[in-house]
């Protein structure tokens, strides 16, 4: 499960007049990703300027994913300058991903995109529940893929190679991909039915942002896990 979004995260942050709802998430949403567009042109067109911002902005933006996760009437405010970073990061990094493989950029973000409508429908037509099973499941997942790539952070930084089948374009290492999208997109229904059950319980109004800056880290990680499956079946 997205680690910045959970029931929990709103209900700790109490209760006012003025209250969350779904249309001011989605709302601060489009807001965010226009910024996170912005970012993500200037990346594109400047990469030889912002490979070398790319590491620092990447540190700035985990460390304002703490503060907002930690202190979450900060999202109104810190929300659209970490849009703004991994907008910069994603654009940079997409376009050498583009160089080497041409098309991917547009064909990743098609199925980005389509992958979200789906799970939409999906959450809105009831086809998939998120019932306490399903809250497990995709938990116990997503950890047990975070330490995967902390394993092979790891070892790369003692001079190993890493964990093969997270790089490879083996056929077990596409197939580790794709299991990587499921969960990534899975993750999205968690997040429309904690957003949801949240805003019908009351939230306070800046709750919005940080639901909308949640859902983002989402669909970021889950547009990476896409560029590199994407990446893995071109090679």
């Amino acid at each position: 499960m997205n680690p910045v979004l959970n029931e929990k995260s709103f209900i700790n942050a109490g209760y006012n007049e003025d209250t969350m709802t779904i249309n001011g998430v989605i709302n601060k949403s489009f807001f965010l990703w226009l910024i996170l567009a912005v970012g993500a042109y200037i990346g594109w067109t400047n990469p030889q300027t912002t490979i070398k911002l790319c590491l620092p902005v990447l540190l700035v933006a985990f460390v304002l994913c703490l503060i907002i996760t930690f202190k979450k009437h900060t999202s109104p405010f810190l929300s659209p300058i970490y849009a703004f970073g991994e907008g910069l990061v994603l654009g940079t990094v997409t376009l050498f991903f583009e160089k080497d493989y041409p098309g991917i950029a547009v064909n990743a973000v098609f199925l980005t995109v389509a992958v979200l409508f789906c799970m939409l429908a999906a959450f809105k037509s009831g086809k998939i529940r998120a019932t306490k099973k399903f809250y497990s499941v995709i938990i116990i997942s997503t950890l047990a893929i975070c330490l995967f790539y902390l394993a092979d952070l790891l070892i790369s930084l003692f001079g190993g190679t890493g964990i093969p089948v997270i790089n490879s374009s083996s056929p077990w290492g596409i197939v580790f991909s794709v299991f990587v999208v499921i969960i990534a997109a899975l993750n999205l229904i968690i997040d429309f039915d904690v957003i949801q059950k949240c805003a019908s319980g009351g939230a306070p109004k800046y709750m919005e942002w940080y639901g909308a800056f949640a859902l983002m880290v989402t669909i970021i990680w889950l547009y990476i896990e896409i560029l590199r499956l994407l990446s893995k079946v071109r090679r």
